[in-house]
């Protein structure tokens, strides 16, 4: 993958080696930290990816690096870059406000945690979780531009990314809890929405 005209080279790692890969990537030249990254793979995968993108600037031309990291959901914890790329610090307070991922020193001890923007302590962009928002607002709206008055509407139609009532929001309270693949499933757009 080209990123900036530099050609991207793509390595998988475990959670268990993170750290010596990323020290080890370093000893080969790539010394630069552009960025890091979590990514919601629900839908293809019940985990997150986390990428940290490495660029040797001392190389010619440029060369950049992929480290891909894959972790689980439930539970995703890993090991901080930071003791190798102090600039990690602030993409990994942004992976932990928004997708929930734990960053530990290599002493174990967890890292700061901070709420940089997302003041809510939920997971906000997890696929799984749906602004209210989103779904208290009618859509597309009371009336779309063109209608006259008094004219017949059209179908009311659910907006893309907010699951069915019956999975999330306004739901029966005595229903069991759905899973994350059961959101993602209901999220898709354009269904016509329930009457009630």
């Amino acid at each position: 993958m080209a990123e900036h005209g530099i050609d991207d080279e793509l390595r998988g790692v475990q959670p268990g080696v993170w750290l010596d890969e990323l020290q080890a990537a370093r000893g080969q030249g790539f010394t630069f930290l552009d960025h890091l990254v979590c990514i919601d793979e629900l839908g293809r995968s019940p985990e997150l990816r986390l990428v940290a993108r490495l660029v040797d600037f001392g190389a010619e031309p440029p060369r950049g690096l992929q480290l891909h990291v894959r972790l689980p959901r439930e539970q995703p914890e890993l090991v901080s870059a930071t003791s190798v790329f102090a600039g990690a610090a602030w993409h990994e307070r942004e992976a932990h406000d928004f997708f929930g991922v734990v960053f530990h020193t290599p002493a174990g001890e967890q890292t700061d945690s901070a709420p940089l923007l997302n003041h809510t302590g939920a997971a906000l962009l997890r696929k799984d979780q749906v602004p209210a928002a989103r779904a208290a607002q009618p859509w597309p709206g009371a009336k779309e531009p063109g209608e006259q008055a008094g004219a017949a509407s059209r179908r009311r139609m659910a907006p893309p990314g907010v699951p069915d009532p019956t999975v999330w929001g306004d739901r029966d309270p005595s229903a069991p809890v759905p899973s994350p693949d059961e959101v993602v499933a209901a999220a898709s757009g354009g269904r016509v929405r329930r009457r009630r």
